[in-house]
């Protein structure tokens, strides 16, 4: 098991309960959910930060260094939302985790809009409260010039 599937086991884990049939069985970790050419934003991170990541790739890269700024603990049960489209589903989780470099709480509630194609996940619309990371990081260094475009 590499770096980036140690530090997002408990995601992981979630994400294949919440997603169910709709997810691909031979998935197992977050990087092997998302299509090659899958894309995650962040419509809710601060000026300056990474908005959008496009691949697979990027993304893994993304991951470890967002592992290396903050340790998430815990992650509660997801609150699941199917909707009309059914490619498109709705989570809301909580997580308890810790900055690394400042020793600070990262306590952080999400809602995730997942789209889905064949089995893996090709876009994932991450919405999280900025004030809270900005906080346990210390800074927005940690989350500036990582792996994605700043979109």
């Amino acid at each position: 098991m590499n770096d980036i599937q140690t530090a997002f086991t408990d995601f992981s884990g979630m994400l294949k309960n919440a997603l169910g049939e709709k997810l691909n069985p031979s998935a197992e970790n977050f990087i092997d959910m998302v299509a090659q050419d899958g894309v995650m934003e962040f419509p809710y991170a601060p000026e300056g930060a990474v908005k959008k990541i496009e691949g697979s790739e990027a993304l893994a890269k993304y991951l470890l260094s967002v592992s290396e700024v903050i340790s998430i603990g815990e992650i509660s049960k997801p609150t699941v939302h199917h909707t009309l489209d059914p490619n498109v589903v709705i989570i809301e989780f909580e997580c308890a985790g810790l900055g690394l470099k400042t020793g600070r709480a990262y306590n952080q509630r999400y809602i995730s809009v997942i789209t889905l194609k064949n089995g893996k996940i090709q876009k994932y619309l991450d919405y999280w409260n900025p004030i809270i990371a900005l906080d346990a990081i210390g800074d927005l260094s940690s989350l500036t010039q990582r792996a994605g475009d700043k979109k």
